[in-house]
């Protein structure tokens, strides 16, 4: 096994998701098939998301953009709050989904935007000091 990797993995993962209480995709995936979940997480923790061409933050609002436009709530809370551990100014975070009307239309839009308040609450950050 690559020791490289795995480390990298464990670095990416605290840095991204520390301080989540809600379930992490991980051990969604042990509960099924513990090889293959750990199969993913050395892909996308360790080879993909700590690739360092994209900064974190970039990484993580392209992630956010991506989840918005999908309408996938739950994962894009998990990203909302990887963006926020790494860096990710909130007005960008809101940039990022607003930009998503163009493409995903309001309702995206919407319920992003209700996901992340969510996640501000849950780290005692709502209302937003900088809401225009």
């Amino acid at each position: 096994m690559d020791k490289t990797v795995e480390e990298k993995t464990k670095k990416t993962a605290s840095l991204y998701f520390e301080g989540w209480k809600e379930e992490r995709p991980y051990s969604l995936w042990q509960s099924f098939d513990k090889d293959l979940a750990r199969d993913f997480s050395l892909f996308i923790t360790g080879k993909l998301y700590s690739r360092e061409l994209l900064a974190h933050p970039v990484r993580q609002l392209c992630t956010i953009a991506a989840l918005t436009a999908l309408e996938r709530t739950d994962e894009l809370k998990l990203h909302i709050h990887a963006g926020l551990n790494v860096g990710c100014p909130p007005e960008e975070i809101t940039e990022a989904i607003f930009q998503m009307a163009t493409y995903a239309g309001m309702p995206a839009v919407n319920s992003a935007l209700k996901a992340y308040r969510e996640v501000l609450q849950a780290r005692n950050m709502w209302p937003l000091k900088s809401n225009r």
